[in-house]
């Protein structure tokens, strides 16, 4: 597994949507006292759902049409993704995805999956995480060389395989050679922290917004930024690249990690869209989440915006799913799911 293999994946951009031959439509007036239908596939009172209700608003400013936001859990959004995906022709739907566990689940041929994300278009990625390392608070460790030198196993929190907090504290455990045991079975990350603060579980792999939080009350310490940039919210914290000389396999699977998780929380149209349509949406937004306004609201609301243009998604999306070969593929699916 080279991490020049990796790279060359990220210029490699296919198209970024295969669009139905459907007929050209005068985009500037096809949304007019219509109705926008915006699917959260996940329930109401979640982090995507309260993304979604804070940007509806603004879609019906700059298009001119209604936006109502509708809530269609199941499967962790594949789901709705699905149904997004396979859907008659609708240019009047749209979705905010999971873009770390979509795109990992689309890689790793999960049972259901109806998707591909490289023929959907991508309006942009709202918001995304560098992802911290947790050890809880008693921990003898303190720095990444702490664990790597340690012959205790170490036990993270878990919930489903591919949730975040599991796939992606597997592939740590993988990349630095640690002794670990992740625990499956927590339900969400809420409960995790909670075993961590506890002293039930040694660490704990999570967003920098959940980490901060959780270091903020003192239920836990920060070791690393898993990530060759440092957090925001963590300026002070060292990247894993800072503390620890790692060998090309290593960078590799941090990198790919880091790259995974920088999909985050994506906007996307069903496949079927014009193209005309897609640029007129694209166009929204950009506006809306490049508007200072709109990012100091998120950022009361406590619902960052760090937003990527369409055409840095895609590329993401390629590199994600098209930069490894079927060696590098079969090992991450071992890592994250055991087979």
């Amino acid at each position: 597994m080279r991490k020049q293999g990796f790279l060359a994946g990220a210029a490699a951009l296919a198209a970024t949507a295969i669009l139905a031959a459907t007929p050209a439509v005068a985009a500037d007036d096809y949304f007019k006292d219509k109705t926008i239908t915006f699917v959260v596939g996940f329930g109401a009172g979640g982090g995507y759902d309260a993304y979604a209700r804070m940007l509806a608003p603004h879609f019906e400013r700059e298009l001119g049409a209604k936006v109502i936001v509708v809530n269609k859990p199941g499967a962790g959004g594949m789901s709705a993704l699905n149904r997004l995906a396979v859907a008659p022709p609708d240019p009047l739907q749209m979705t905010i995805v999971n873009g770390t566990g979509a795109g990992l689940q689309q890689l790793l041929g999960m049972k259901g999956v109806a998707f591909d994300l490289t023929k959907m278009p991508i309006l942009g990625i709202i918001d995304y995480s560098r992802w911290i390392w947790l050890a809880k608070n008693d921990s003898s460790i303190n720095v990444p060389m702490d664990a790597i030198k340690s012959d205790t196993v170490i036990n993270w929190a878990g919930y489903g395989k591919i949730s975040g907090i599991s796939d992606g504290a597997a592939m740590t455990c993988h990349a630095l050679a640690l002794k670990c045991n992740v625990v499956i079975g927590y339900k969400g990350s809420r409960a995790a922290a909670l075993a961590l603060a506890q002293g039930e579980m040694d660490s704990l792999y999570v967003s920098e917004t959940s980490a901060y939080k959780y270091v903020r009350a003192k239920n836990a310490k920060a070791v690393a930024t898993m990530n060759r940039k440092r957090s925001i919210l963590f300026p002070d914290l060292p990247t894993i690249f800072d503390t620890v000389k790692l060998s090309k396999e290593q960078e590799w699977w941090i990198d790919y990690r880091s790259t995974l998780e920088g999909l985050g929380r994506m906007l996307v149209v069903p496949p079927s869209t014009p193209a005309d349509v897609v640029a007129k949406m694209r166009a929204a937004t950009d506006r809306i989440l490049s508007d200072p306004k709109v990012v100091a609201e998120g950022e009361k609301k406590k619902r960052y915006i760090k937003y990527l243009p369409a055409d840095e998604a895609a590329k993401m999306v390629q590199t994600v799913l098209n930069s490894v070969d079927a060696k590098q593929k079969a090992e991450i699916r071992k890592v994250v799911l055991g087979d």
